[in-house]
């Protein structure tokens, strides 16, 4: 197997045809290079989709009221209800599931009209009442001063954290925004802290146009009494969210007289739920892009079978002279072996080099820009491993029949053969 006459022979025979040898080899190349390459791209659109969701509790949901379809206790069909103050506290009483809970009240004028105004600029933002907790559900990245704090809450502060965006519109670049005042429909807030959404490299600067004031005040200052907009809530660790939304429902229910029947009532939405479906829809792209990938790459090793079957028919009387010379079967299956895996191993380890060097290509371009839903592609060293893995299995199956119906020829059929 290692005799440099045997490697010899294989050079011969391969380089004898390099046109054909070329073709089928490409076979195999373009089979591991898509493979790599569709493995770098699911990668980078998984890491791109993942990255908006690094940033959140995932263990987190969201519940805000809508009308009742069901009559119960007396009550009409189409009711209207509000959360209120001593919602929060009942929450946190009842279900010991909770870890963080952050009622909030929002103001239109995103993609609405203009309801935020300093000096002679104005804009449309959305402004939210927010309490501190809401910042642990859904951290920010902080550009100057600070967000919302306990103090804020309980001396109802005329305070304001402003998006980057909102920054932009308002303010001069380089000006310090820290101590300015904003008017918000009618009421003066000062500006205590710029922010940013820790992933805006993906495009999502919805958060940046926003503005967050203490919940208290926003009660306060917009006429809201003791209502609540809507919650946002993480369960304890370890807790399914599902487990814990389930209770706060019910609790709810049983609070502001809904039917327990009433499944549109409540407005919610499960992190948990929609990360898990995220996780289970890259898990069938990553299925697919290897059942894509090992298709080509079959497509090219049949393509170097049926290319070592017409080798084998072109060296039938080679065979018989071998075989008359005393030349073992197991030779002859081996050397034709041999001179498969050879085509396939080279062929297979070019194409993963250029597929490698692509997909790091391809990386390099997007660093430092706005990928949006697509970045960081990269390849599994074990992935990688276990291609070369398929390759030599392949190059030996591709060898294996045209070697086994090479043995077959009987040395006198051989040596007639012109």
């Amino acid at each position: 197997m290692f005799e440099k006459d045997n490697w010899h022979e294989i050079y011969v025979v391969l380089s004898k045809n390099k046109i054909r040898t070329a073709l089928t080899a490409f076979g195999v190349f373009w089979g591991i290079f898509m493979l790599l390459v569709m493995m770098g791209a699911g990668s980078g659109l998984q890491h791109g989709v993942m990255d908006s969701f690094s940033s959140r509790a995932t263990n987190s949901m969201f519940l805000w009221t809508q009308r009742t379809t069901i009559p119960y206790k007396g009550f009409p069909q189409g009711r209207r209800y509000n959360f209120n103050n001593d919602d929060t506290q009942a929450l946190l009483d009842n279900i010991p599931e909770i870890k963080y809970i952050a009622p909030r009240g929002q103001l239109g004028g995103y993609r609405g009209g203009n309801n935020v105004i300093r000096g002679l600029k104005s804009g449309a933002f959305s402004v939210n009442g927010d309490v501190p907790d809401f910042f642990k559900i859904n951290p920010f990245k902080i550009l100057q001063g600070r967000l919302i704090n306990e103090n804020d809450i309980s001396e109802y502060r005329k305070v304001a954290a402003i998006g980057k965006r909102v920054f932009d519109i308002l303010f001069e670049a380089g000006e310090n925004p820290i101590g300015k005042a904003i008017q918000i429909n009618g009421v003066y807030f000062i500006v205590v802290g710029v922010f940013d959404n820790l992933h805006s490299g993906n495009g999502d600067n919805e958060e940046s146009q926003t503005i967050f004031i203490p919940f208290s005040t926003f009660q306060r200052a917009f006429n809201w009494g003791n209502i609540v907009g809507w919650y946002s809530i993480t369960s304890q660790n370890e807790v399914p969210v599902s487990e814990m939304e389930e209770k706060v429902i019910q609790l709810m229910a049983e609070r502001h007289s809904v039917s327990p029947d009433d499944k549109q009532a409540f407005g919610h939405w499960n992190m948990e739920k929609e990360f898990k479906k995220i996780q289970g829809l890259f898990a069938g792209i990553h299925a697919l892009i290897w059942i894509v990938g090992l298709g080509t790459l079959i497509a090219g090793v049949i393509g170097v079978s049926n290319i070592m079957l017409v080798t084998v028919k072109e060296r039938t009387k080679e065979f018989g002279i071998k075989r008359a010379l005393g030349a073992t079967p197991f030779a002859i299956i081996l050397q034709i072996i041999m001179e498969s895996i050879l085509l396939t191993s080279i062929a297979g380890m070019l194409g993963l080099i250029v597929g490698v060097f692509t997909v790091e290509g391809i990386n390099l371009m997007l660093q430092g820009s706005d990928g949006g839903m697509f970045s960081n592609p990269e390849v599994d060293i074990n992935a990688a491993l276990k291609t070369i893995v398929i390759m030599v299995v392949a190059g030996a199956f591709a060898g294996f029949l045209p070697a086994n119906r090479a043995v077959r020829i009987r040395p006198i059929d051989a040596l007639r053969t012109e």
